[in-house]
């Protein structure tokens, strides 16, 4: 059996469930479930008797042999997915949390909303006892690009001390910056925009 993935990239359980048929021989069952952010890509399943086109979320097709043509594609139920791949999905790594944090301008100092939002970030590193901590730094277009690398640099590390002095190993954090060069909101040059002033904090 070969199977391709096009498109988006797939969360693809392949479970391989060993009952003996009267054949004598073992069926896999293929679903493609979508990305945590809701995309859906797709994937070919083919046997030596041909190939099946798996598009839509929950679609499922099942696979008796190499010499078998996969079933005709259906939809499982979130309950019957949950209740038949259990072991797959148990097995699965829990997907990263990313957290925003933003700055008042021209400095390392969070605004207040955000302020409010790093009790959460130490309680997702406590509860998934992470040892993989990115914590990135940008800034606004405003100002010089020099100096921005530097502030997001500084930002990074403000946020990286912060943890740190809260109980987080500084060996599971690290800490980048990227200046001006990956706003969230594109602007044009020497524009103030809140949103770009920022931290990117993602748990592992």
């Amino acid at each position: 059996m070969i199977i391709k993935n096009g498109g988006y990239k797939v969360l693809l359980f392949i479970f391989l469930a060993l009952v003996v048929l009267a054949s004598g021989c073992a069926k896999t069952t293929v679903v493609l479930l979508p990305d945590p952010d809701g995309k859906v890509g797709h994937i070919t399943v083919s046997t030596d008797a041909g190939s099946i086109d798996i598009t839509q979320a929950r679609e499922a097709t099942v696979v008796k042999g190499r010499e078998s043509l996969p079933t005709s594609p259906t939809i499982l139920s979130e309950g019957d997915i949950n209740a038949n791949f259990y072991p797959v999905l148990a097995m699965l790594p829990s997907q990263p949390i990313h957290f925003i944090l933003y700055f008042k301008g021209g400095s390392t100092d969070l605004t207040a909303a955000s302020m409010k939002i790093l009790p959460e970030i130490l309680e997702s590193i406590k509860s998934r006892n992470s040892q993989n901590i990115s914590v990135v730094g940008h800034t606004d277009t405003a100002g010089d690009p020099l100096y921005n690398v530097q502030l997001s640099r500084r930002r990074a590390s403000a946020i990286s001390r912060i943890l740190v002095q809260k109980g987080v190993d500084s060996n599971f954090i690290k800490s980048t910056s990227h200046g001006e060069a990956n706003p969230l909101v594109k602007t044009a040059d020497n524009v103030h925009e809140q949103r770009n002033r920022r931290v990117e904090v993602v748990v592992r």
